[in-house]
């Protein structure tokens, strides 16, 4: 299983960097079709940042109950949503999408991630602690 983790976390990793640096490029690579469209490139992009979180998880996970699996998963949410959040500014300022739901989602992606810190650095206090 762990091989079959690590395995994953490397492909995963590699596809979602190559969808958050060059997502058109990517998708017209394994689907044969580009992403020519602001709101594909964003997409495209949030996508990437999902594989990212996916192989972050994957990574946390090779090791079994070392970190334990709450862990890792919290540190992949913690990726990606600091990763949508760059994901959406750039596109709201960038590309100048304009939708009523773009700066609340921010938010919602902004707070969702401070959580996940506070979680981490307090699991780890606990762990140092006792």
């Amino acid at each position: 299983m762990k091989l079959l983790l690590i395995i994953s976390a490397v492909f995963e990793a590699a596809v979602g960097a190559s969808l958050l640096i060059l997502p058109s490029f990517t998708a017209s690579t394994l689907l044969g079709a580009a992403l020519d469209t602001p709101a594909g490139l964003v997409t495209g992009r949030i996508a990437g940042a999902a594989l990212i979180g996916l192989a972050v998880a994957s990574w946390s996970a090779r090791d079994g109950e070392r970190l334990g699996p709450a862990r890792g998963v919290i540190i992949a949410m913690l990726f990606y949503n600091f990763a949508a959040v760059a994901v959406l500014v750039w596109a709201g300022i960038r590309l100048e999408l304009r939708s009523p739901m773009i700066w609340p989602t921010i938010v919602l992606h902004l707070a969702l991630g401070g959580w996940c810190l506070v979680s981490l650095r307090s699991s780890q206090r606990r762990s140092i602690g006792g």
